[in-house]
C-alpha cells in the first residue's frame, strides 16, 4: 500500500525515488516484518495464554519434552501477520504472483489454525482429521497449479540444475506436479516443527535463498546470463521473501530454546506451502529438495520408519522424525537445532552454487 501511495510521487519528488527499487522495498519489508513481530509478539503470547492455547505434549515422545507442557502454541498467527502486513505495504499489489503466494500462505494458515484451535482451545485431541487436512491442502495447491497452467506465457517445463538442456514439458501433468511440490513442502515443514526453533531457522534460510532466486528469475539480463528460466514479474516476490525472512527471525526471538511459544500447524503448514509456491513460480522446484534438505530428510525418516515397521516389523530409527532419534541418542536439544541450521546453511550454499553450473 505504501508502494502504491508513494511510488507515483517518485516522478515529482526525488525523495520517493527509492520506491522504484526492488532492493529497497525488500529490505524494508524485512525490517517491517521484524517490527511487527516485536510489537505483536508479547501481546499474542499473553492472548494465547489467556485462551489456554497450550501445547499438549505426547507421553510417548522424548521424556525431556514433558517440561514443555503448557507452553503457548498457535504462534504461527504472529508469523502470518509479520508476512502479510509488510507484503501489502511494500509489494506491487498488481502482481499476480504476490497474490498467488499470499493465497497459499493464508489458505494453509487457515487450515492449520482450525486444526490447532480444535486441539488446544476446544480440547479435541483429533483436531482436523488427516484426510480433511490433506483434502484442503490439495484443493488449494491444485488451484495454484491450474492458475499457472492457464496463465499465458508461463512455462510448463521442469528445469534441472546441472543440466542446461534437460527441461521436459510436463503438459497436463504440470498441475499434479505443482500440487505435489506445495503439499509436500507444507507437510515436510510441519514434521520438522518438533524442537524449539528447529523449523523456523531453516525456513528463514530457505526464504533468504529464494529471495535471491526470485530476484534473478525476474531479471531478464541476470537470468539470461546464469541460464535459468526468466519468469517476468517473479522478481516482485523478493519483497515477500524478505518479509518471510524478517517474520522468521522475529518469531525466532520468542521460539528459540527454551521457547516461549510454538508456531503450531498454523505456522508450519503456511510456511511450507509458501516455500513450495515460491519454488514452482521461479521454476526452481528441484532446488527446493536441496536447499530444503533438512525438511526432506525429516519427511523421509517418517516414511521409512512407518514403511519399515509395517512391512518388516522393525523400526529404523529410535523415533521419527529423525530429530527425535538424535534426542534419544543423548544429543542435547540446542545442539541438534543448531546443527540442523548449519546443515541448512550449507545446503543453501550448494543450491546457490548451481546457478554457475549450468
Amino acid at each position: 500500500m505504501l508502494y502504491h501511495l508513494l511510488y507515483p510521487l517518485a516522478s515529482d519528488y526525488r525523495l520517493f525515488n527509492v520506491f522504484k527499487y526492488l532492493t529497497f522495498r525488500t529490505i524494508y519489508a524485512m525490517i517491517t516484518a521484524l517490527v511487527v513481530a516485536f510489537i505483536l509478539g508479547p501481546w499474542l503470547i499473553r492472548k494465547l495464554e489467556k485462551l489456554q492455547a497450550r501445547q499438549v505434549i505426547r507421553t510417548d515422545g522424548p521424556e525431556s519434552h514433558l517440561k514443555k507442557q503448557g507452553t503457548p502454541t498457535m504462534g504461527g498467527v504472529l508469523i502470518l501477520a509479520a508476512i502479510i502486513i509488510p507484503t501489502l505495504l511494500w509489494a506491487d499489489l498488481t502482481n499476480a504472483f504476490v497474490w498467488l503466494t499470499l493465497f497459499i500462505i493464508g489458505g494453509y494458515g487457515v487450515i492449520g489454525f482450525f486444526d490447532d484451535y480444535k486441539k488446544v482451545v476446544e480440547k479435541n485431541p483429533k483436531g482436523l482429521s488427516p484426510r480433511q487436512k490433506m483434502f484442503w491442502q490439495i484443493l488449494l495447491a491444485s488451484g495454484v497449479g491450474i492458475f499457472l497452467f492457464v496463465m499465458p506465457g508461463f512455462s510448463k517445463e521442469l528445469f534441472f540444475p546441472f543440466f542446461k538442456r534437460l527441461h521436459p514439458d510436463l503438459g497436463i501433468l504440470f498441475i499434479p506436479f505443482i500440487t505435489l511440490v506445495i503439499v509436500g513442502a507444507s507437510n515436510a515443514v510441519n514434521l520438522t516443527d518438533g524442537l524449539d526453533g528447529l523449523a523456523i531457522g531453516p525456513v528463514s534460510i530457505n526464504a533468504a535463498t529464494y529471495l535471491l532466486f526470485t530476484y534473478i528469475a525476474g531479471n531478464a539480463r541476470l537470468s539470461g546470463y546464469l541460464q535459468i528460466p526468466y519468469v517476468p514479474g517473479s522478481g516482485e516476490l523478493a519483497v515477500l521473501c524478505g518479509a518471510m525472512v524478517g517474520a522468521g527471525l522475529g518469531f525466532l526471538w520468542y521460539n528459540s530454546y527454551p521457547a516461549e511459544v510454538f508456531m503450531g500447524d498454523v505456522g508450519s503448514l503456511s510456511l511450507g506451502g509458501g516455500l513450495g509456491t515460491l519454488a514452482v513460480i521461479t521454476k526452481q522446484e528441484i532446488l527446493l529438495v536441496i536447499v530444503g534438505g533438512v525438511f526432506v530428510t525429516e519427511a523421509l525418516s517418517v516414511i521409512f520408519q512407518v514403511g519399515s515397521y509395517k512391512y518388516r516389523g522393525k523400526r529404523i530409527f529410535r523415533m521419527a522424525p529423525i530429530h527425535h532419534h538424535f534426542e534419544l541418542k543423548g544429543v542435547a536439544e540446542p545442539k541438534i537445532i543448531v546443527r540442523f541450521w548449519i546443515i541448512t546453511f550449507i545446503l543453501a550454499l550448494v543450491a546457490i552454487s548451481t546457478l554457475k553450473m549450468r
